[in-house]
């Protein structure tokens, strides 16, 4: 199906109170994320040439190679999907960084990559070993992506949205053109607080339940991925719906009666989800495979390992689940 591009339209009504996209009033920011490129590529055969001969081995292949092209990592696939939406618009409305822990001698074997791949990518942070994660903010990002977990915490310090990516590196079917964008959020810990997730680690299930029906009114407060789904809605409400290509779905294990304070904390952001799936303690997989999902962030170890067979997945170190498990 042909599609005409679509002229640039104005904001959308602002989100709730809590949510703080970087979208300024009056300017049309794209939707922004900085990837590794551990993410982005497949580099496991240069880490291993590090770990087990050191740094001035490891700059030497990457010379040796600098015109071997990679293949695709976890991330890049989703990184594929990211960038067709903007074949829709005028002008670019989401854009792809890279933040390496290479130099920018080791890491022009990956901008040849991404030059052969095709992907529209122009900015770029190498720190030569250290963490790229301080420069996320000076890029404005709504999302970081790595494999570097220690990186992602440190993100998620900075109020950006961050998970440590897992799972497959190809999609189970070919890219189409046309093929929509489907991203899959946990509840609580990413896209809200974890207040009610410290009732059930407290108290168990009956008294979870309990004060979540006595709050169902009460508005849960925002997860560290609440501004990257206003993000992503306000990017959605500037593409007519006959051809939106993002879809998002709420994957969550809870059930009646805590789905109530959910919805109602969503009708107060002013933020739709396409999907919300309520699975009162049901294993996510089958149902994240059912949606297709392109990635799923969840806070949850465990889930992001059942997952992670057979779809991208991003583990959000966040929350009294992680503090538990540290």
């Amino acid at each position: 199906m042909t599609r005409s591009k679509i002229k640039p339209t104005q904001p959308s009504a602002a989100v709730g109170s809590n949510a703080q996209p970087n979208f300024s009033a009056g300017v049309q920011s794209p939707l922004t994320v900085g990837i590794s490129s551990t993410a982005l590529f497949d580099l496991s055969k240069s880490n291993d040439i590090y770990e087990r001969d050191g740094l001035d081995a490891y700059r030497r292949y990457q010379i040796a190679e600098e015109d071997s092209i990679l293949s695709p990592g976890e991330g890049f696939h989703l990184v594929e999907k990211l960038l067709n939406i903007n074949k829709l618009f005028d002008e670019p409305k989401v854009e792809i960084l890279l933040l390496s822990r290479n130099s920018a001698d080791t890491g022009l074997r990956v901008f040849n990559s991404i030059r052969e791949h095709g992907l529209e990518i122009t900015r770029a942070a190498f720190c030569s070993g250290e963490s790229p994660y301080r420069y996320v903010n000076a890029f404005n990002c709504d999302l970081f992506l790595s494999t570097h977990a220690d990186d992602v915490r440190q993100a998620l310090t900075q109020n950006v949205a961050a998970a440590t990516l897992m799972g497959r590196s190809r999609p189970e079917a070919p890219l189409e053109p046309d093929g929509k964008l489907r991203l899959a959020f946990d509840g609580d810990s990413v896209l809200f607080s974890d207040e009610a997730e410290r009732v059930y680690q407290d108290q168990g299930l009956a008294a979870f339940s309990a004060s979540e029906k006595s709050q169902a009114d009460q508005a849960l407060g925002g997860g560290p991925f609440k501004s990257f789904l206003a993000a992503l809605h306000k990017l959605q409400n500037e593409i007519p719906g006959d051809v939106n290509p993002i879809r998002t779905a709420l994957v969550t294990a809870r059930g009646a009666p805590a789905h109530e304070r959910v919805i109602r904390t969503l009708r107060q952001w002013d933020i739709r989800l396409d999907e919300s799936l309520f699975l009162s303690g049901m294993n996510k997989t089958e149902f994240l495979r059912a949606f297709e999902a392109d990635i799923f962030f969840d806070d949850h170890a465990t889930h992001c390992s059942r997952a992670a067979d057979h779809i991208t997945t991003g583990h959000v170190p966040h929350g009294v689940a992680n503090q538990l498990s540290d």
